[in-house]
């Protein structure tokens, strides 16, 4: 029998996850960390011999896999001076746990879990690895011994009868997940004594309750390693969490991650379905792993689309830092062997994401580490549940290297897949997925990918703190532009703002999603403090940008603002410019990069660039273009109309560019409106 969790019990539960992170005084104990200061320029990861011939994007292939690995493992070894060490690292100023800057086994258990991604692949191939003098191999099963011993300030204590889940059930179900790749360095090396104080710890956890999203599957993966290894487990338990998860499934290889949709409802149940039933599904519960591995074979159809052409990532929803964890699938199609596969472009994307990230100059800070941000710190897509540890996450695609050399996915020559063909230039293309209301779009003129999701999540309920925030309620996520957060005087970048009745400029965040027709997105939306203010929106992908059709519904005046994408300042103040074209304003900035250009072409007061510090995740410095305009019940035209364009730097802007709609005609009482583009198309905004 399959039971579902009410909200509010799910609520609790979390919350008492958050308050065994930050203030249970039992499990805290002071460990001094020296941190490790770097010189200035500190290098990036270099790809050694690159072999341009199977692989001419990136000239990565597994062995440079193997070395991105080993070379973010040898900044957290320089946190370790014996085997007797805990795997704890200093704490980046910040929101991130521990607040109070004393470090708890917790963390520490972070610290050892996550890092052992990165190590795994690497101790199947070499048992004997050293880093920093340290036997890696014997350094982590050490650690794991240590855990088990009351003595020791890594110790963790069995969970309690009455026990809720916590982050210590996280770190398991990833520990679980390592054991099963190699358990010949890991496990079967320990006494029968460690074996058994090791499986009580971890079954105390694996065998209890959870969250209803993607944690399932670390209590599957702790009671199927114990399972596996002859222990008696919650069978019962066990399927029931599998059937909960299954139950997630929405079609087109998405899964809904209870209530959002984001990275985790790709990548990490399309990493865990796989890899548990390769680990111990395909053994012992066929059916469920056939079950995975069909929801897994939809994966192909869009997921590679939201990746740009060079395979970067677009920075959306929680627990960005994993960064290229998000690219784990693509490998593990490997397993799969799906006809049809291609395993050229699917390498392409998740080298290329590595190298988004490991060439970057700000993703390692000067001691080493990769920063809590998306390339270098950036406190607001930082969560509280986050340690500087828990940036080892994104070890996970290493779990990709379980595909052995040979497989067609390592050697099949490097492609840029739909790129080359499918998607052509001048034209845009738009996915929809109708089970998530996900939509992708792919802009060829730039290669750059874009992503429209779930948002509907009030602060005042948002007591996990991230799901009502840019992290979600950006109109859209783009490849090109990494999104910039709201200022206090009203800077917005991809949404709107509104002056609220505390007189504070309130982002938009309350979506309800209305259909995807004819190559239109539509949403309509509420202001979360004044349910009289709420407007109805429609997206229209153009290949140079987006065409907002929005109508003011409001019941009651309002200041509002709406902006563009944001761009960072790279080399020199970002260069600015205002036209006139065909009886419209205009406004365009250019960073040396990219340009974006904003055009009014109804409902607006004014349209200005605005700059910004400490809100771009690339630059400390930024610049964004807002329209801002008053609203009030019966004035004439309801209607904002909005074009948010861009083009590489240097390319020049044709005024049929700039303005590419001839005419906007309104028709059954403002329910709907005919665009008219200068080259003979036309779109009709149909709202219901």
């Amino acid at each position: 029998m399959i039971t579902i969790m009410s909200p509010m019990r799910y609520r609790v539960r979390v919350l008492l996850l958050l308050l065994s992170l930050f203030f249970s005084a039992p499990l805290r104990a002071q460990t001094g960390t020296t941190p490790i200061v770097g010189e200035a320029g500190q290098k990036t990861f270099q790809v050694r011999n690159p072999d341009f011939k199977t692989s001419p994007h990136t000239g990565m292939t597994r062995k440079h896999w193997l070395e991105a690995a080993h070379y973010l493992l040898e900044g957290a070894f320089q946190y370790v001076k014996t085997v007797e060490d805990p795997m704890v690292f200093p704490k980046q100023p910040g929101k991130s746990y521990p607040r109070d800057g004393v470090h708890t086994p917790t963390e520490m258990l972070e610290g050892l879990c996550r890092t052992l991604f990165v190590a795994v692949p690497l101790l199947k191939e070499n048992r004997n690895l050293e880093i920093n003098g340290i036997k890696v191999a014997d350094y982590y099963r050490r650690q794991l011994v240590k855990l088990t011993e009351p003595s020791s300030p890594t110790y963790v204590k069995p969970r309690a009868a009455d026990g809720g889940p916590n982050q210590i059930l996280v770190e398991f179900g990833g520990l679980a997940v390592s054991l099963f790749y190699a358990p010949d360095v890991l496990w079967r090396p320990l006494t029968a004594a460690q074996k058994e104080a090791l499986s009580m710890t971890m079954l105390s956890y694996g065998d209890g309750p959870t969250v209803p999203s993607n944690w399932r599957f670390f209590n599957i993966f702790v009671l199927s390693f114990f399972k596996e290894q002859g222990y008696p487990v919650n069978e019962k338990l066990l399927l029931e969490y599998l059937d909960e998860s299954l139950e997630q499934y929405r079609g087109q290889g998405w899964y809904n991650d209870s209530p959002a949709y984001d990275y985790y409802s790709m990548w990490a149940f399309q990493m865990y379905g796989p890899l548990w039933s390769e680990f111990f599904g395909k053994k012992h519960y066929p059916a469920y792993a056939a079950r995975f591995q069909a929801n897994f074979n939809d994966l192909p159809d869009n997921y590679p689309y939201l990746f740009s052409r060079d395979g970067q990532m677009i920075m959306w929803g929680r627990s960005i830092a994993y960064r290229f964890a998000a690219v784990v699938p693509f490998p593990l199609m490997g397993l799969a062997q799906e006809p049809g596969t291609n395993y050229g472009w699917m390498r392409r994307i998740a080298s290329g994401t590595m190298l988004q990230f490991l060439q970057h100059p700000e993703f390692l800070a000067a001691d080493h580490l990769p920063t809590l941000g998306f390339y270098g710190a950036f406190e607001p897509a930082v969560q509280i549940y986050s340690a500087r540890a828990s940036a080892f996450w994104m070890g996970k695609a290493f779990l990709g290297l379980l595909v052995p050399e040979g497989n067609p996915f390592w050697t099949a020559v490097e492609n840029e897949g739909a790129w080359e063909k499918e998607l052509t230039k001048g034209k845009v293309y738009n996915k929809f997925q109708e089970g998530s209301k996900i939509l992708i779009t792919d802009y060829p003129n730039i290669g750059a990918a874009e992503v429209r999701a779930w948002c509907h999540e009030t602060v005042a309920k948002d007591w996990q703190l991230f799901r009502s925030t840019e992290n979600y309620n950006r109109l859209s996520y783009h490849s090109a532009f990494p999104w910039q957060a709201d200022g206090p005087n009203g800077e917005v970048a991809m949404n709107y703002v509104i002056k609220n009745q505390k007189n504070q400029w309130e982002a938009l965040r309350l979506f309800t999603f209305k259909k995807f027709e004819h190559g239109i997105y539509y949403r309509d939306a509420v202001l979360e403090t004044n349910d009289k203010i709420n407007l109805r929106l429609a997206d229209i992908p153009l290949p140079n940008g987006i065409l907002r059709m929005d109508v003011n519904t409001s019941t009651e005046a309002c200041q509002l603002r709406l902006g563009h994408y944001a761009l960072p300042q790279k080399n020199g103040p970002i260069k600015r410019e205002a036209r006139k074209v065909k009886g419209h304003a205009v406004q365009i900035i250019d960073n040396g990069e990219y340009q974006l250009a904003m055009v009014s072409l109804s409902g607006w007061d004014h349209l200005e660039p605005i700059n910004a510090t400490n809100l771009h995740p690339e630059s400390k410095e930024s610049t964004v273009l807002n329209a801002s305009g008053q609203f009030r019940p019966g004035q004439k035209s309801n209607v904002y109309a909005t074009l948010m364009l861009w083009k590489k730097s240097g390319e020049k802007w044709t005024e049929e560019e700039l303005v590419p709609v001839k005419k906007i005609s309104q028709a059954a009482k403002g329910k709907s409106f005919t665009v008219s583009f200068r080259k003979g198309e036309a779109k009709t905004v149909r709202f219901e």
